[in-house]
């Protein structure tokens, strides 16, 4: 554990009469645990861990942070973490938890530590939705700062298209509500370019009209893989923007390889059952999960864990899924990785954005999973994904939110918009009060 010198360790000790909320320091019982990010393959050696009783909380913590030359990184619970907060006061957001839904309006009011699963909750009796990734346990706040990739984003484009305002914390310590009128270029930045220019304490959304929605898994053995690849490009080179296709190559310790397909269809199930109907021609799966199913429910789909444990992962945006990468993909088993998905994207992805990362115009993501058991396992980890990468016809950039922490946000944004961050940078947080997983400046 980092010692801090005798000065910086009375600045981070008074923070216990500047907030409300609980405030852990090193050596405190429980401040290892807490400090934690949801990847336990990353280390966050940080000053102090301060959870945040509410938004004034967190403007005092601000205060407090910059009169001490001392930096904050805000977590709700760690999905993202880099090891970039190292030396900084991590604010855990988990206590600012509102949740408010206008049907009427088609809007929703957001705490910075509401998780993606309540918002579907809430939005799902009234027809809505918004929208949600893989996991209902990653907060709306987190995902929609970082751009975003959701199941309905072939429908509506970015989470982060989908923000109206935010309610922040300046570098200066005060609370604002900030929207593309009051202050167009914050804005801009803050859908999107992460957590480095303010800490969000709430966000405001648009809800989409989700009356009907089918959706579920169907798995194979691992044997079925090359015809499964097939259907998924039939089924993905027509699909209307109201379905959404992955496929997952899985291989878990101690099973068979599987192959997997994920859909969820914005519409009632015989249409559904219509566009999936190349997965019906092929060999019987070991399971098939696709129902009607409420918005509330998506996060069954992949079943991804919802408590913490160590990865390595690697994302990249393919070009073309032609015959040349769909052979590449299955040219050879994907162990030790535990996974290999393929997202389709397109869609509303590929119209004009407002936002830092732009059109999404690569049809395809692509995203490898494994756990990094010991030194040799993660080598051979981060060389599979490295080798299937440098097989495969990648563009280059990557979403935001799926960078590890060996990427920069130069992976991310162009370089104008990137230029176009540093700039907001400069002149909202010189000093540099925020450090976020991924700073615009490297």
């Amino acid at each position: 554990m980092r010692r801090f010198p005798p000065d910086e360790e009375i600045l981070v000790d008074t923070l216990r009469s500047a907030v409300r909320g609980p405030v852990l320091l090193p050596g405190d019982p429980g401040f290892d645990a807490a400090r934690r990010p949801w990847n336990l393959a990353v280390e966050q050696p940080v000053a102090a861990v301060v959870e945040a009783a509410d938004a004034d909380d967190v403007a005092a913590l601000v205060r407090h942070a910059r009169s001490a030359g001392l930096s904050v990184s805000a977590q709700p619970n760690g999905h993202g973490a880099t090891g970039r907060a190292a030396g900084t006061i991590l604010l855990r957001t988990g206590r600012l938890d509102t949740l408010e839904i206008d049907p009427a309006a088609r809007r929703a009011r957001v705490g910075a530590g509401v998780p993606s699963g309540r918002v579907q909750a809430a939005a799902a009796p009234h027809g809505l939705t918004g929208l949600p990734g893989s996991s209902p346990v990653v907060s709306v706040a987190g995902v929609a700062l970082g751009g975003g990739l959701s199941w309905f984003g072939r429908a509506h484009g970015w989470v982060a298209d989908a923000v109206t305002a935010f309610d922040i914390v300046d570098a200066e310590g005060q609370r604002r509500h900030v929207t593309a009128g009051s202050d167009p270029e914050l804005f801009w930045a803050l859908r999107g370019g992460g957590g480095d220019f303010a800490v969000a304490t709430a966000l405001e959304l648009a809800l989409h009209p989700a009356p009907r929605l089918f959706g579920g898994r169907v798995l194979w053995a691992g044997g079925h893989a090359p015809e499964v690849m097939d259907a998924f490009r039939r089924i993905t080179a027509g699909a209307p923007d109201e379905l959404t296709v992955w496929l997952d190559l899985l291989h878990f310790p101690g099973a068979d390889p599987m192959v997997a397909v994920d859909a969820t269809y914005l519409g009632g199930e015989d249409a559904a059952r219509d566009l999936l109907a190349p997965l019906d021609r092929l060999a019987p799966p070991l399971s098939d999960s696709r129902r009607v199913m409420a918005v509330s429910e998506l996060g069954g789909i992949t079943a991804e864990p919802t408590d913490p444990g160590p990865g390595l992962s690697r994302a990249e945006l393919l070009t073309e899924l032609d015959d040349a990468a769909a052979k590449s993909l299955l040219a050879d088993p994907i162990a030790p990785l535990l996974s290999v998905q393929l997202r389709h994207l397109g869609g509303a992805f590929t119209r004009p954005s407002d936002t830092p990362q732009g059109p999404l115009t690569e049809p395809y993501a692509l995203y490898m999973f494994g756990i990094p058991a010991d030194p040799a396992t993660a080598a051979a980890v981060a060389g599979r994904q490295r080798a299937l990468a440098e097989s495969l016809p990648v563009s280059g950039r990557k979403p935001l939110t799926f960078l590890n922490p060996d990427e920069s946000a130069a992976d991310a944004f162009g370089p104008a918009a990137l230029e176009r961050l540093r700039a907001v940078k400069r002149r909202y947080d010189p000093n540099g009060v925020f450090r976020s997983n991924v700073p615009v400046g490297g």
